[in-house]
């Protein structure tokens, strides 16, 4: 779920559009803020969640434990609690692999194409 990267980053997201990102529900983000403490979006004075790069970062780490992976909640928050880091690389791992394999998809679409 990378952010668009012809698209200048901002520097704060609403609720709307970090579920945008994921294709969750606002509902669902405020349920990972209180299950996972990592995740800690700032508040306006409207009390309005805003949300920086770090917490989108934050997010995608969950996201892809408990939607790409399959893990439960409780596990998830316990490998991100005993080993941040290494949940982080790991994921970090996984979302290139998986763009190295849509490319080379791409390229293979194309080559068949030619023939």
């Amino acid at each position: 779920m990378p952010l668009n990267p012809n698209k200048e980053l901002k520097r704060f997201y609403s609720i709307a559009e970090v579920g945008e990102i994921f294709n969750v529900p606002p509902t669902t983000l405020r349920y990972w803020e209180k299950e996972f403490p990592t995740i800690h979006p700032r508040k306006n004075n409207g009390n309005i969640r805003i949300y920086t790069q770090e917490d989108i970062d934050e997010i995608r780490l969950v996201y892809d434990l408990i939607k790409v992976r399959n893990m439960k909640l409780s596990a998830a928050r316990e490998l991100i609690r005993k080993n941040h880091d290494g949940a982080k690389n790991s994921s970090d791992l996984m979302n290139r692999m998986i763009h190295v394999r849509e490319q080379l998809m791409a390229i293979k679409n194309e080559l068949d194409n030619l023939v």
